[in-house]
């Protein structure tokens, strides 16, 4: 089955992607060997997630050319607080993933304390080198994606934030789209909050999909948005690839996202106690 993809700012990037926070060692190496089995062309890790090893190895492993995969890293705040710190670090992960360049590099948490223009000005720098396809940021709220934008000597291609039904960003995906700029979800299912919850179940049911198809086929149907759901089993990684043959009613678009502090509350809790 053939993915979709957003087209933002002149570029193609796979609506859905393989997401590696907490994947280590073995099975980091599986879960991505799989998902470009499967036909995922988009993979997002960080140096903060300590796997950049192991998703570099398992994309030069795979039956897929490089430039097949739309590859996204991030630098850590404290790797990144001026524009030397930021090439040196950008460097470092390339070496770790044993590539020549990446398609997305991100500045994965705002840092009160850096030097911002130096930062997006060293991202600029390494994207005239060829080093990086495109410049992104994470976590960042509107106001600062705004202000990232105004100083930035380039363009800015992503904001790297936790969305999904619970949590549904109405004013930062507003701008995004107003500004052609792509908003790559994580966390869409909520720290598996999504299983749990019943409307998602009862519309699934109407389309033969379980609730987290429906959570991110709600989240892809939105315009200029990009998925990263993390999965480990290959049963996981089939089932949220299998996303894009059926499409969500406005109504059902509307009546999914509710937005709930105490549920987002909730299911980052459960996601990391597993309970």
């Amino acid at each position: 089955m053939d993915q979709e993809s957003v087209e933002v700012g002149g570029t193609s990037v796979p609506k859905l992607g393989l997401g590696t926070w907490r994947l280590e060692g073995k099975d980091c190496y599986r879960a991505v060997s799989t998902a470009l089995e499967v036909g995922y062309r988009h993979v997002d890790t960080a140096a903060a997630y300590g796997n950049e090893r192991q998703v570099g190895r398992a994309i030069a492993d795979a039956d897929v050319d490089r430039e097949e995969v739309f590859l996204t890293t991030k630098v850590l705040p404290v790797n990144a607080t001026d524009y030397d710190s930021v090439r040196e670090a950008a460097r470092g992960s390339l070496d770790r993933l044993g590539v020549e360049y990446v398609d997305l590099l991100l500045l994965h948490w705002p840092n009160p304390l850096a030097n911002h223009s130096g930062q997006l000005r060293a991202l600029s720098d390494l994207r005239e080198e060829g080093l990086i396809e495109h410049v992104g940021v994470s976590n960042y709220s509107r106001r600062r994606l705004r202000r990232a934008r105004e100083v930035s000597p380039g363009p800015i291609l992503t904001d790297q934030v936790e969305f999904h039904p619970f949590h549904p960003q109405r004013p930062l995906l507003r701008y995004c789209q107003d500004n052609d700029l792509l908003l790559t979800a994580y966390s869409p299912l909520a720290h598996g909050g999504v299983l749990r919850d019943r409307l998602l179940s009862d519309v699934g049911n109407r389309y033969g999909k379980s609730a987290a198809q429906v959570a991110l086929r709600w989240a892809t149907q939105h315009r200029n948005v990009a998925v990263i759901p993390k999965a480990t089993s290959r049963e996981h990684i089939e089932e949220n690839f299998a996303v894009f043959d059926f499409s969500l009613t406005e109504s059902e678009l509307d009546r999914i996202a509710r937005k709930s502090t105490l549920r987002r509350v909730v299911s980052w809790g459960r996601g990391r106690t597993g309970v």
